[in-house]
């Protein structure tokens, strides 16, 4: 079967664990406070660690919630990536427009690397490739960087705004394009985009998460809708409401369950009922600003990380930011109640 989970296996077991009194909730609050925004967290299930960029750095924690150390000099950084098997992690700086490369094991900075296009935000390790590639908002295409050597390969034009990726573990590439409403197929090998898949109206797509056993993608949109979409044809498969606000999915193996991120305070636990069909299936609360999540496959908890806010002046502009509260950064830990 050469790894693939059967669908009936997971879809009974999601099944089992979204049918559950009360079923996912918050089981704990994380108060690591420190100064500094955040974007996308990411986990390592077997080393026990979650890295957090914190606008400068990247604060790295036990999942008890413990800091345990820093990369330094990360300016405007918005996600991590990195192999275990390389002992090397990578992170992607919005502001200075850099990967910070740094080994995995005492986080020591290696080297910097100066990306193709400006404002790297989404940044992903491609195993088969051994490549790691960022996708540069303002820049509009995507650097790819070799693994092992840390130089440049290339830049592939992206043809708007890239987002969030996710790779099948294969040699494919997957990332929304929040311009055109797409999701586009990357041969991390030859750095060809081999197609290109409508998703509307899912609009301005962000989060994108992946289920390689059974070739599914996920990809949440501002407009409180999502996408299932086959990952080999293009099809979408579904579309779904989900909350407001949301930036990220994370797909569990384990549950055969997605799980939509809202920054308004809530996830959406995205279940499938068949092959091909899918549904909202819980909607858990969670706080405000909790719009990024990372899954741990082994102990099927999410962690969510946000803050206290300060309420927004009466003569505030559309879209103005709600200070966050000093020293009240925290991470949320969701999940069944033992």
């Amino acid at each position: 079967m050469n790894g693939r989970i059967p669908v009936l296996c997971s879809l009974t077991l999601c099944l089992s664990l979204a049918g559950r009194d009360p079923g996912p909730e918050v089981l704990r609050t994380f108060r690591v406070g420190g100064e500094g925004r955040w974007d996308y967290v990411a986990l390592d299930p077997a080393g026990g660690r979650l890295y957090v960029p914190r606008s400068t750095r990247v604060m790295v924690l036990d999942l008890e919630g413990r800091v345990k150390g820093e990369v330094p000099g990360t300016a405007g950084v918005h996600g991590v990536a990195f192999s275990r098997e390389l002992d090397r992690g990578w992170t992607s700086n919005g502001q200075s427009g850099t990967v910070t490369v740094f080994k995995l094991s005492t986080l020591e900075v290696e080297k910097v690397v100066k990306t193709t296009g400006e404002n790297p935000d989404a940044i992903l390790f491609e195993p088969a490739s051994k490549r790691v590639f960022t996708f540069n908002g303002r820049g509009k295409n995507a650097t790819v960087i070799d693994a092992l050597s840390a130089e440049l390969v290339g830049t592939l034009p992206m043809g708007g705004k890239p987002e969030f990726a996710a790779c099948d573990g294969l040699g494919r590439v997957y990332v929304n394009n929040e311009d055109t409403s797409e999701i586009l197929a990357i041969n991390a090998r030859t750095l060809q985009v081999e197609a290109k898949w409508s998703i509307k109206p899912v609009a301005d797509p962000s989060g994108l998460a992946i289920d390689v056993a059974h070739n599914r993608l996920f990809s949440v949109g501002g407009n409180r809708l999502m996408a299932v979409v086959d990952a080999g044809s293009g099809k979408v498969l579904a579309t779904l409401p989900i909350g407001a606000g949301t930036d990220g999915i994370a797909f569990d193996a384990g549950t055969g369950c997605a799980y939509a991120s809202n920054g308004e305070g809530t996830i959406s636990v995205i279940r499938p009922t068949g092959p091909a069909t899918y549904e909202v299936s819980a909607t858990v609360r969670t706080k405000p600003g909790a719009r990024t999540l990372a899954v741990n496959p082994l102990t099927h908890r999410l962690y969510l990380p946000t803050a206290e806010f300060a309420p927004l002046p009466k003569d505030a502009q559309p879209g103005t930011r709600p200070a966050m509260v000093p020293g009240s950064f925290q991470i949320l830990e969701v999940g069944e109640a033992p």
